[in-house]
């Protein structure tokens, strides 16, 4: 679609519990130096002049996010999200004007380049169309045979890696188009991993932006230390 109105909105679903990282807290209150992932996250965000707010999605038990001194700045506000990454979202959209654009980011995703950020924004307002952050896949993909528990996995096939890539955040969308596109899933009871399948159900085609591969997001133990190097290489933390 075309829109006229450039202002953006950073939506951050952050009111998941992070299961996978078997932390008494929820991951993105996990510190990586002298901050947590969160904060590493934020601070990407609030770096670029472009975005005029950013929502939080948090927990309606979240104790956490109000302790962090991050939590005062006056761009940052919150909401309470859902069960479900889609709702957290929808709940961050409600509160965006329907003709600006939405930019979501992962909470656990702190090493995201400011550089990548911007040349996607750059590709949205050029082409005036949604567009996400991704990397080629260069590993050999295997599709496996569908398998009970007591049977060993097998390989069905091997895809073609030259038109796999592997999504990552931010996506941006305009507000509008992705609240109407997040609600019909919702709906139809159609399971969304990420705000771009949410626009390919409803018939868009968003641009697929190449990002560096220190974008990764954190959801085990072992993402910690590989999140620690990437954000001492760009500065952030001291080796």
């Amino acid at each position: 679609m075309n829109n006229d109105n450039n202002t953006i909105v950073a939506i951050v679903p952050a009111a998941g519990s992070g299961q996978r990282m078997q932390s008494t807290m929820p991951k993105q209150y996990i510190k990586i130096g002298h901050a947590t992932i969160l904060e590493h996250t934020l601070q990407k965000l609030l770096s670029i002049p472009q975005i005029s707010q950013i929502i939080v999605a948090i927990s309606s038990d979240d104790d956490y996010f109000s302790t962090l001194e991050i939590a005062s700045h006056p761009k940052i506000k919150t909401t309470i999200g859902g069960d479900t990454r889609a709702a957290s979202v929808l709940a961050g959209l409600r509160l965006a004007d329907e003709t600006s654009w939405a930019l979501v980011h992962d909470a656990a995703r702190p090493c995201v380049c400011v550089s990548d950020i911007e040349m996607l924004i750059k590709t949205v307002f050029d082409y005036q169309q949604g567009a996400i952050l991704a990397t080629k896949i260069t590993d050999t993909i295997k599709k496996s045979i569908s398998s009970t528990d007591c049977t060993p996995v097998q390989i069905e096939q091997t895809c073609d890696r030259r038109f796999l890539w592997a999504a990552a955040t931010p996506q941006m969308f305009n507000v509008k188009d992705l609240t109407t596109c997040l609600i019909r899933a919702e709906q139809q009871h159609v399971e969304l991993t990420d705000e771009a399948s949410a626009i390919e159900y409803g018939g868009g085609h968003p641009i697929l932006v190449e990002c560096k591969r220190d974008n990764i997001k954190v959801t085990r133990l072992e993402d910690l230390p590989l999140a620690t190097l990437y954000l001492q290489e760009q500065g952030y933390i001291q080796k």
